[in-house]
């Protein structure tokens, strides 16, 4: 995998290919795969992806009792009109709440970059392709490019909330659901990085925190930050607005501040929120 996005760069100018393209050759070259057997994979992910929306349970709670049905409650103030963040907003917010809810509930669903962070990706990409009709082949490449940046992330930094905190996770999803974001609206390799870059700064520093060390509060809301924080970031670098720190040197900050967190702050639920009275008596009742 690439070791940053200036390689990706590099790669497009020399072949003449598409960031996309660039980042599936690569894929083929570790995996062995055919390109088309790569883009099948990829596919797949995609189909998956879909179904772990679909296949949502609106009154189905996870084990603990903590997370499910909230993503039936997005959908109802969407509905209703009375969602202050409009149409689009809400509905990635919905598919953000809906996925990582059916992760918490144990439903299948896809790893992007991990299952704690699930929700971020999928929610922009699939909200988009409702808005604007956009063809399964146009999101599987869009699934290359997300690929792309996450590979640059676990290569310069973590994917890992154990080794980075949450902005290893949800921040790594929101980066790549960012550059996915501009590639789907005609964005450039440029755009992409700074989509990424503006992304995973807006979430660098956020601690993983688990309240019971259970992968659900804060973390389900967390994909729905993550997700609309995506949203933003690519209409950033869509409107003309670059990044003035380059991808490759934020994914560097993160990794530097992920070494400096405390380890009570990297999902041994020991730190932050898994230490208020309140949730101290979570993780008590649960026992």
């Amino acid at each position: 995998m690439y070791r940053s996005m200036e390689e990706i760069r590099k790669a497009m100018e020399k072949t003449g290919m598409p960031f996309w393209q660039v980042v599936r050759e690569e894929d083929c070259k570790e995996t062995g795969l055919s390109a088309e057997s790569s883009f099948d994979r990829m596919t797949e992910m995609l189909k998956a992806m879909k179904a772990s929306d679909a296949e949502y349970d609106a009154e189905l709670k996870s084990a603990s009792g903590l997370v499910g049905t909230d993503g039936a409650a997005l959908r109802r103030a969407k509905e209703n009109g009375t969602l202050m963040s409009g149409p689009f907003i809400g509905t990635v917010m919905e598919k953000a709440m809906r996925i990582a809810e059916s992760n918490a509930c144990m439903k299948r669903i896809v790893a992007a970059p991990t299952a704690g962070s699930c929700g971020v990706l999928p929610a922009v990409i699939l909200s988009l392709q409702e808005k604007f009709i956009i063809p399964d082949e146009e999101m599987v490449k869009a699934l290359y490019v997300a690929a792309g940046v996450g590979g640059v992330i676990a290569e310069r930094a973590s994917l890992s909330g154990a080794a980075g905190g949450c902005q290893a996770e949800i921040g790594a999803a929101s980066s790549m659901a960012a550059a996915a974001m501009v590639f789907l609206r005609g964005g450039d390799a440029k755009q992409m990085d700074s989509a990424a870059a503006i992304a995973m700064k807006g979430l660098l520093g956020l601690v993983c925190d688990p309240v019971a060390g259970l992968v659900e509060v804060p973390c389900v809301k967390r994909n729905v930050i993550g997700a609309v924080n995506a949203v933003t970031s690519a209409d950033m670098a869509l409107s003309g607005i670059e990044s003035r720190i380059p991808a490759d040197e934020v994914f560097d900050a993160m990794r530097s501040v992920g070494r400096c967190m405390h380890e009570e702050l990297r999902e041994t639920g020991k730190g932050g929120l898994a230490v208020t009275p309140t949730g101290l008596k979570i993780k008590e009742e649960l026992k």
